[in-house]
């Protein structure tokens, strides 16, 4: 074989610091097209991203060569000089991430949550919604 085929995505979910709700409406599009743009620099490929003011979830392909440890420090750096900058000169992400496996056939299902984050959060918190996603490790889908 002479290419190497590849399917690998990841859900991937971080915070701001102690949950701050930092990411207001007037610039959240274009965080998420910043963020685009360094995961696309990092060679990945943003399949979907949303979130809501106090975090953010990405649905990302990368190649077997890319680490996700490396694609998040790129995106939390790139977007906290970046937010600082424009924004919110004390912005923070919380260390740390989750980051979750996705098989091609939950892919869609994974994209569709993400795209219905502020329907999640009426009634679940950031930890409960962190809960729910190690729950759903086990295979089953999202719904």
């Amino acid at each position: 074989m002479g290419h190497t085929y590849h399917q690998i995505r990841f859900h991937i979910v971080f915070s701001t610091k102690n949950r701050m709700p930092w990411i207001g409406s007037e610039f959240q599009e274009p965080l998420y097209q910043y963020i685009t743009g360094i995961v696309a620099q990092e060679g990945g490929t943003m399949i979907r991203i949303g979130g809501m003011p106090d975090h953010v979830h990405l649905l990302v392909r990368l190649k077997p060569s890319q680490r996700v440890s490396d694609l998040v420090k790129a995106v939390k750096g790139g977007t906290s000089r970046w937010v600082s900058d424009r924004h919110q000169d004390d912005f923070q992400w919380q260390p740390g991430y989750a980051v979750f496996s996705v098989s091609p056939s939950n892919a869609r299902a994974v994209a569709r949550y993400i795209e219905r984050q502020e329907i999640h959060h009426r009634d679940r918190s950031f930890d409960q919604e962190l809960e729910w996603l190690t729950e759903q490790c086990d295979g089953d889908p999202l719904e």
